[in-house]
This record gives structure tokens, sequence and C-alpha cells, in this order.
């Protein structure tokens, strides 16, 4: 790890969505990075890449991974991108059908177990989030809960069930239910839901404030998003239910990382990538945003349920890009975007 090993950063940035440039130690070279993770969750790493590097940084933030792929297709190959940080695995895969990103190193993708990057090095993954559903504790008896997330689509759970429907974690989700159960049955469940009239937010962290508040029962969304907001508010009552082992409904999707394709800065590309499979960054995502490290070796916060007790189930990642066009339009015509 180069720089200071084991140090953890607390800083969060105060930066919103749009374009922020973290300036290096005395570097005249500039990374442009287009990141679909919001500001507080990944700023402080680059401002420490960039702290201990010298190689500015010029930051690129959407609210949305699956709106940076499309940005990134729609620039070609005027793109001023360098390197891509995704929430999603389906947006990379994405760009990575459209042939717009290039091959990691394999020094690189070797730091990840094998299922937890492309098969043909373009991305790899940073950090793993579990799939769950999110409920109030104070109105849900945890025995109610189904074991199947298919079972949410039953009359009893009718309007009771919060989603984020443009989230990309949520599209990677149905993705997943696209191509284990296919488009008919997956369309059905999302009807299903989307005829019970659910309260629906732009993204998971809405999700988990407006179950704590008792806006709404429960919620699908990530499992890290229920830990953070306890770590803030010990006393809000949320917790997770992660669905029987080989559910859909406790799919694990990872964050990601590429190299754009013609980028000429790819040596500090690398090294960017490299840092954040790092002990430091590895430590940062376990630590201040309760995800599962992803690097061999490293280590999950200790309130986290092991993977294994838990039960994930796991699919090929590199098939969730292909399917993001006909996963939007299929949620789409559920009517759940209203």
């Amino acid at each position: 790890m180069r720089g200071h090993s084991g140090r953890i950063l607390a800083t969060v940035l105060a930066l919103g969505v749009g374009a922020a440039t973290l300036a290096g130690c005395g570097g005249s070279d500039e990374l442009t990075v287009y990141s679909g993770r919001t500001p507080n969750l990944i700023g402080p790493l680059l401002d420490q890449f960039a702290d201990e590097t010298g190689v500015g940084i010029h930051v690129h933030y959407e609210n949305s991974s699956q709106d940076l792929a499309l940005l990134i297709e729609e620039e070609g190959d005027a793109s001023e991108a360098d390197v891509v940080i995704s929430q999603s695995p389906g947006a990379v895969g994405y760009l990575d059908a459209q042939g717009r990103l290039a091959e990691l190193p394999d020094d690189v993708v070797d730091l990840v177990a094998e299922g937890d990057a492309a098969a043909d090095n373009t991305w790899v993954g940073l950090s793993g989030r579990v799939r769950t559903l999110v409920y109030n504790t104070d109105e849900v008896d945890p025995a109610t809960l189904p074991d199947s997330v298919l079972d949410l689509a039953d009359e009893q759970y009718a309007g009771q069930v919060a989603v984020a429907p443009t989230n990309a974690s949520f599209q990677d989700f149905v993705t997943v239910l696209r191509s284990q159960i296919g488009d008919d049955e997956a369309g059905e469940w999302l009807g299903a839901i989307a005829d019970g009239d659910p309260p629906t937010y732009p993204n998971n962290s809405a999700v988990v404030e407006a179950v704590g508040r008792g806006e709404v029962p429960m919620g699908l969304v990530n499992h890290y998003y229920a830990f953070r907001a306890r770590d803030a508010d010990p006393d809000l009552p949320v917790e997770n239910h992660f669905f029987a082992e080989g559910d859909y409904g406790s799919t694990l999707l990872v964050t990601a990382a590429s190299i754009v394709e013609g980028t000429n800065q790819s040596d500090d590309a690398e090294r960017l990538v490299e840092f954040l499979l790092a002990a430091d960054a590895q430590q940062y995502f376990s630590e201040e945003t309760f995800e599962y490290p992803l690097a061999e070796g490293a280590e999950p916060h200790p309130d986290l349920p092991p993977l294994a007790d838990i039960e994930t189930t796991r699919v090929d990642l590199g098939e969730l890009g292909e399917g993001l066009e006909a996963t939007t339009d299929l949620i789409d015509e559920s009517g759940l975007n209203g």
C-alpha cells in the first residue's frame, strides 16, 4: 500500500453531484474520474490518493451509474473519462459490451476472488453489497417476513414495500430476476409490486429513512444502508431481513472500477484502481461504509454478519450489463416509475 498504511479517512468531502477537482501534492498530471458512487462514499479515498501520489483528480459525479454509462457511450471517443467507478456491475458491463473499457492487468484483477471481476478483465469489484429487505422493528414482526423476495408480490404486502426503481442496484436485481426466471415472470412480479401502489424513492438512503420514520413498513435496499443509518442513530428502528439461501433477494452485487479505452493516463489510472483494492481503501469500505471488502485477505466490519451466514446468492455479474436497456424498459412498463 502506498503512503500511510492503516490510515482510515474520516473526512467526508462537501461535494455535490457534478464536478470537483481534488488537487494533488505537486503533480501536474490529472485523472478524470466518472463516478456513479456519491461523494460521501468514494470522495475521501480519491482525496487520499491525490494527496499521497501527487496526481490531481477531476471527478464527475452522477446520481445514477446507469446514467454515467449512457453518458460515456454518448461522448464516445471524445469522453474525458479515464476511470469509471460504478455502484453497479451492470453499468460497467454495459460499457464493456459497447467496447468502451480497457483491460486491467492480471495482477490487479487477481486481487479479488474469481467472480468478483469481469472474465475479460475490463472491470474489477471493489466492495460487495447484499440485497435485502429493511423493515421497521416497531411495526413489523420478523416472523411474518417471507423467505423469498418473490413472495412480496402477494396481496398481503401490497403497498407495504418501498422501492427505488431508478436506482442501479434495484435495476441490477431486476436483471438478475430476468436472467434467472425469465422476462415474463420478472415482468409479472414487477407489475404486482406496482399494482400495490408502493412508495417509491430515488435511492436506498431515502428508502431506509422512510422505513425508520414509519412512513412505510419495509423496503428493498442494499444491506449497508441500515448499518450506516444505525451508526448515525443507534435508536433508529430498522433491521435487515435476509431472504432464504439461494433466493434472488439476497444477491451479492459489487461496486466496480474500470479504465476507459483510449485514455492517455493509463499508468495513473491503474495506480488508482490498485489503490482502491489496497489495505487502507478496503478497510475504509469496511469501517466507514459497512460494505464487504472484496480484496483477498480484507476483513468485513465485525458488526456485519459473515457472508456465509446469510447465504448470499451469487450470479454471473458479467451478464448484468447485457440486459440494462431491457431491464429499464421492463421497469418502465410495470408502472413503477409513475
